[in-house]
C-alpha cells in the first residue's frame, strides 16, 4: 500500500475505496446467488435464503448511501443523492454508479490533507489494553514503532451488531462489510471535521485477508478489515470527574460548548449527535474530545408545520419552529445543547463554582435547561466566565488587609510536611488548590482552620492559575529558587505538631 503522506495523493480514502470495491463484488455474488435461487426455488429454505440475500443487499445499499453526501462536494450533493435514490429503487449497483462514486472520492481527496499513517505503520505491532468496546467497535491501546502511542479502532467481531447481523442474514463476510460501514463513515467524518475537541485521525487502513495485527477475537469471514488509527485518549470517567476541582470540570464543559459551536456550522452543515452520551467522549491530556461520530447526522429534519419539530427528552419536550424552507430550525444544535445540559452541565458546572462566578453559572444552567439560548449565546457566556476566571476579576471582594496575616519566604521550600486533605484537590494525598494569586491563597488558608502555611512553586494549571499546596505544619525549610512559602502569622507561633 502506498504511503498516504502527500496532499495530492490519488485517493483520500483509499482504504474506503478498496473495501467498497469488495462490497461491489460481494453484492454481485449475492445477486448471482439470488438468481440461482430463483431457478431452484420451491422449498421454504430457498425462499428464506433469497429473502436474506435481498435484505442484506438492501442494508448494504442503505449504508453506502449514508456516506455519499459526506464525500460529495456541496455542488454535486444533489446529483449524487439522486443517483443513490435511483439505484435504491432498482436494487443494483452498476459500473457507472461505482465510477461516479470513486471519482467523487478522488476529487474530494485533492481538497483535503491526507492521513499520516496507513497499514504499513501497523506492521508487527502487538496490541495492548482495551480502551473501550461497544456494540459495533473495539478500541485498543498500542505503541507503534518509534514509541508512538495511538488507539486502534476496528469492528468488534464479537459485538452485538455483528451477532445480530449473523442471526438475521447468516453471512459472515457480508455482515463484516455491513457492520464496518459505521467505522468507514466515522473515518470520513473525521477527515472532514477537524477541531481541537474532536479526536485526531492519525490514519486508517484496509487490511488484506491474512494480513494485519495479531489480536484476539476472530470470526466475521475472510474479508479485509478496516482500522482507524487515532490519537490516544482515555474514556471519560464521570464519577472521577465529579470529584475533580471545579476548574477541571469547567474545562470539560467549555470544550464541549466549543465543539457544539463548531458542529452547528461545520463544513458539512449543522451536525447532530444522535447518540449523545458521555461514553462518546474521551480525555486527551485533560481536554474533552469527541471520539464516536458514526451516529452523527448532517441532515436537518424536514417539516410542514411546527408540530413536526418536536424535540423529545425523558423529562422535557420542546417544539421548534418550522422554517419557510421546510426544515426544523436549529434542531440539530438545540438537541446537542440540551443533551450537553442534561449529561454534562447539570453534574459538572454548578458545584463548587467560585462565588464570584455563580451568577453567570446559574444563567447558563437556566438558559440551556429551558433552551432559551442558542449555541452562540451559550459559548459567549462560557467565554465570559473564562475571561473573568483567568483575569481574577471575580475576586474583587478579597480584603487586601489579609496580607498582614502572612509572612513570605522566597527561595525556600518546606520539608517534613504535615498535610491535610481538602476537597476538591488536585492531589489525593493532600490539599492542592488552584489560585489566581498569592492573595487568593492567603484567603483560602485563612478559611481552613488547620492551615498554617502554603507554598507556590510556579506550577500552573491549563488556565494559568498557580497550584498552591496547603499544610498544617512542616519540620524545616530547604533552599529552592522556584518556591515561595507563606506562613500564617496567627498560626506560626503555635506548635506545628511535628
Amino acid at each position: 500500500m502506498p504511503v498516504l503522506g502527500s496532499p495530492l495523493c490519488a485517493a483520500a480514502l483509499l482504504a474506503f475505496v478498496v473495501s467498497s470495491v469488495s462490497v461491489s463484488l460481494l453484492i454481485r455474488s449475492l445477486q448471482l446467488g439470488a438468481n440461482k435461487g430463483n431457478v431452484t426455488k420451491g422449498t421454504a429454505e430457498d425462499q428464506d435464503l433469497n429473502w436474506r440475500r435481498s435484505a442484506l443487499l438492501h442494508q448494504l445499499n442503505e449504508r453506502r448511501k449514508e456516506i455519499i453526501p459526506l464525500l460529495s462536494a456541496r455542488g454535486s450533493e444533489k446529483k449524487m443523492l439522486a443517483e443513490s435514490r435511483y439505484f435504491q429503487q432498482h436494487q443494483s449497483f452498476s459500473a457507472m454508479f461505482d465510477y461516479n462514486l470513486w471519482n467523487e472520492i478522488t476529487d474530494g481527496s485533492r481538497r483535503m490533507l491526507m492521513d499520516e499513517m496507513d497499514c504499513d505503520s501497523l506492521v508487527g505491532v502487538q496490541t495492548g489494553n482495551v480502551l473501550g468496546s461497544g456494540y459495533t467497535k473495539l478500541v485498543l491501546k498500542v505503541v507503534l514503532r518509534e514509541d508512538q502511542p495511538v488507539a486502534l479502532k476496528f469492528v468488534n467481531e464479537q459485538g452485538n451488531d455483528m451477532e445480530k447481523c449473523l442471526q438475521d442474514f447468516g453471512d459472515p463476510r457480508g455482515c463484516l462489510e455491513l457492520v464496518a460501514y459505521k467505522l468507514k463513515k466515522e473515518i470520513v467524518l473525521l477527515q472532514r471535521l477537524k477541531h481541537p475537541n474532536i479526536i485526531k485521525l492519525r490514519g486508517h487502513c484496509m487490511e488484506e485477508p491474512g494480513q494485519g495485527l495479531e489480536r484476539d477475537g476472530g470470526g466475521g469471514g475472510g474479508g479485509g478489515r478496516v482500522t482507524a488509527i487515532l490519537e490516544q485518549g482515555y474514556p471519560l470517567q464521570m464519577i472521577q470527574l465529579l470529584q475533580s476541582p471545579w476548574e477541571e470540570r469547567f474545562r470539560v464543559c467549555l470544550g464541549l460548548v466549543r465543539l457544539l459551536h463548531f458542529l452547528s456550522r461545520s463544513p458539512l452543515g449543522s451536525v447532530g449527535l444522535l447518540d449523545f452520551q458521555p461514553r462518546q467522549f474521551v480525555l486527551v491530556s485533560g481536554e474533552l474530545k469527541l471520539t464516536d461520530l458514526d451516529d452523527a447526522s448532517v441532515e436537518e429534519t424536514p417539516c410542514r408545520s411546527d408540530r413536526d419539530c418536536l424535540l423529545q427528552f425523558p423529562h422535557r419536550n420542546f417544539t421548534l419552529p418550522c422554517s419557510a424552507a421546510g426544515l426544523c430550525r436549529d434542531l440539530n444544535q438545540k438537541r446537542n445543547l440540551y443533551n450537553a445540559y442534561r449529561y454534562f452541565f447539570t453534574y459538572l458546572l454548578p458545584h463548587q463554582a467560585p462565588p464570584g462566578l455563580t451568577h453567570l453559572v446559574d444563567h447558563i444552567m437556566n438558559s440551556t435547561g429551558e433552551l432559551r439560548a442558542d449555541i452562540n449565546q451559550t459559548l459567549g457566556s462560557f467565554e465570559e466566565i473564562l475571561l473573568l476566571y483567568k483575569s481574577g476579576l471575580h475576586l474583587d471582594n478579597l480584603p487586601p488587609s489579609i496580607i498582614r496575616d502572612y509572612t513570605v519566604m522566597r527561595g525556600l521550600a518546606t520539608a517534613g510536611d504535615v498535610e491535610y486533605r481538602c476537597w476538591p484537590s488536585f492531589s489525593p494525598r493532600g490539599c492542592v488548590l488552584a489560585v489566581h494569586s498569592a492573595l487568593e491563597g492567603m484567603a483560602l488558608c485563612s478559611a481552613h482552620p488547620q492551615c498554617t502555611s502554603f507554598s507556590l512553586s510556579g506550577e500552573t494549571t491549563w488556565s494559568g492559575h498557580l497550584l498552591a499546596s496547603f499544610r498544617s505544619g512542616f519540620s524545616h525549610l530547604l533552599p529552592d529558587g522556584r518556591s515561595e512559602v507563606y506562613l500564617r502569622r496567627a498560626k506560626a507561633s503555635e506548635p506545628s505538631g511535628v
